[in-house]
């Protein structure tokens, strides 16, 4: 796992919110998400279906179709550009060229009327203005890289002559092309068996080291984060609950949603007799988010503060915080395993 990158960020994104318009009302998808992220760098959003990771993402890469989506707040920089104002830089577009996306389902995202080869050929017509020849020769050079057997055999077939784990290789081929600053990976491992999971990721972290990538990598799964990240962002109901480095977040974990994902996530020790200990309940409804903490509802330490003010946001460190009213100066102490930095409590009670 390389270490993080202390340059300045390639990707600021600042206290964005992003709703919907829905025949059932607004849903507030995403609310006051912030981060950064640096060359040769990995970030991973994790969280549960639904708490706005991908959203995130999408918004960053204005596919989110607008309306009946709406960025009501926020800012988001790419290598200082505000590019929620502007889609393009110098008169290069960003989607595509500078930030590459790994969708989720690549059976989906892949055009099943043209061959493997014309998909990623066309992404460096368009934006590298190569002529068809010079762009289907790349894109048997990039499948290559991307480790498909016979390349140049492969180029000529369509999606569904590929199976699952090849299709995300050529997917990976297809995001790397124009060769990006940043490279988003929204669950590349979805649906693949355990090995072709590892061989993906492998393939991903190699090509983010060969070409000084910054990585975003959304998923629900633990394993994947503490096999690939740098920096953790952990996510619910469309807010930021945590973030610190891969080892506050396995180690040090300071906020109960982050200590319960844990408890679900399957342990790979034979010698450990551990049980799984599911979160309970569901997540809020963000139709009509709630006035005080998100999780206080499934939350086993909630107290009255929780359900009727949003938490503050506690520094534990100079790279870790969590939102959490626990973490609060009048709080008696934390819970057993909650990581607790007495020191950096703030000086003032809570309400």
């Amino acid at each position: 796992m390389s270490a993080p990158d202390s340059r300045s960020p390639l990707l600021r994104v600042k206290d964005l919110h992003v709703e919907f318009a829905t025949y059932g009302g607004i849903v507030q998808a995403v609310r006051g998400v912030s981060f950064e992220v640096a060359a040769g760098q990995t970030l991973a959003i994790v969280g549960e279906s639904g708490c706005g990771k991908s959203v995130t993402v999408q918004t960053v890469m204005g596919l989110i179709p607008m309306p009946p989506g709406r960025v009501t707040q926020g800012e988001i920089y790419f290598r200082g550009n505000d590019i929620l104002a502007t889609k393009t830089i110098a008169g290069e577009e960003i989607r595509g060229s500078q930030i590459g996306m790994i969708f989720q389902d690549p059976m989906s995202a892949l055009n099943p009327t043209m061959s493997i080869g014309q998909q990623i050929a066309e992404t460096l017509i368009v934006h590298r203005g190569m002529d068809e020849a010079a762009g289907l020769q790349r894109a048997v050079e990039l499948l290559d890289m991307s480790k498909i057997p016979e390349a140049a055999k492969r180029s000529k077939q369509y999606p569904f002559e590929f199976s699952g784990g090849m299709l995300q290789r050529a997917m990976i081929a297809m995001a790397i092309a124009c060769e990006p600053a940043i490279l988003i990976a929204d669950e590349p491992t979805t649906a693949l068996d355990v090995t072709i999971q590892a061989q993906v990721l492998d393939l991903i972290k190699e090509l983010q080291q060969a070409n000084n990538m910054a990585l975003v990598l959304i998923t629900h799964d633990l394993g994947v984060v503490a096999r690939t990240a740098d920096e953790v962002l952990v996510m619910y109901a469309g807010e930021v609950v945590e973030q610190g480095s891969v080892d506050d977040i396995f180690y040090r974990s300071a906020h109960p949603y982050t200590m319960g994902l844990k408890a679900a996530m399957p342990s790979n020790n034979t010698h450990e007799n551990k049980q799984l200990v599911p979160i309970p309940g569901s997540p809020p409804d963000l139709f009509d988010p709630p006035k005080g903490c998100g999780y206080a509802a499934r939350c086993p330490h909630a107290m009255q503060v929780c359900a009727s003010l949003p938490p503050q946001r506690h520094l534990l460190s100079a790279a870790h915080h969590a939102n959490c009213w626990l973490h609060d100066s009048r709080h008696p102490g934390p819970p057993a395993g909650l990581f607790y930095a007495e020191a950096d409590r703030n000086a003032e009670g809570a309400p």
